[in-house]
């Protein structure tokens, strides 16, 4: 088979990656060559599945923005897609006098972040969200989340499939190399490509 673009690896930066770049240059053929059976594996369906909200990055940095960012077009996607998560929220509780400033800091930072809805609540708040805990002082972030990101990235899968992508499964990539020249009267008419072998 012949492609313009093949993407190694369908895990969720695979997929997501192969499905931003079909949607950007829908003219052009499109692989994702996965060694496994079946999709997002590995990381992906064993992560945390935790939507993050961009409290702990440095402020400013990249990572702060994607993450925020991220959070946002996650759930804008899950709610497009019918993708089930909850928007639990997450208490990071101070237990001892010495953490408060700590988790001021972390409330600045997250604020510098433009991370939604974030607050600092005392003892009593503390217990009313969640019963089985007990601090001095929590902040909290009502809209980091969890989802299944197994789910998400089949999902990315679905729409890669559907603009026109493939997807290889059980093709193991074990070289790369560039080959000679098409010949001017070939059909496919590539220049210098590049060759993926696998295990068979």
């Amino acid at each position: 088979s012949t492609f313009d673009v093949a993407v190694v690896g369908a895990g969720i930066v695979g997929l997501a990656s192969a499905r931003e770049l079909i949607r950007r240059h829908p003219s052009l053929a499109f692989a994702v060559l996965e060694k496994e059976k079946e999709l997002a594996h590995h990381q992906s369906g064993h992560n945390s599945g935790v939507i993050h909200s961009g409290i702990y990055y440095t402020p400013g940095s990249l990572k702060a923005k994607l993450c925020v960012q991220g959070a946002a077009l996650c759930y804008e996607y899950c709610d497009q897609k019918g993708i089930p998560y909850r928007q639990c929220g997450k208490l990071i509780v101070a237990v001892e006098h010495d953490e408060i400033p700590r988790l001021k800091a972390l409330y600045e930072r997250g604020l510098q972040n433009n991370v939604r809805g974030l607050k600092l609540i005392g003892p009593k708040e503390i217990q009313a969200k969640e019963p089985f805990c007990k601090g001095l002082m929590a902040l909290d972030s009502p809209y980091t989340g969890i989802v299944d990101y197994k789910q998400v990235a089949q999902s990315y899968a679905e729409d890669f499939q559907e603009a026109g992508g493939t997807i290889l499964t059980d093709f193991e990539v074990t070289n790369m190399e560039m080959a000679k020249e098409s010949p001017s009267e070939s059909e496919d008419g590539l220049k210098y490509p590049v060759v993926v072998r696998n295990s068979k």
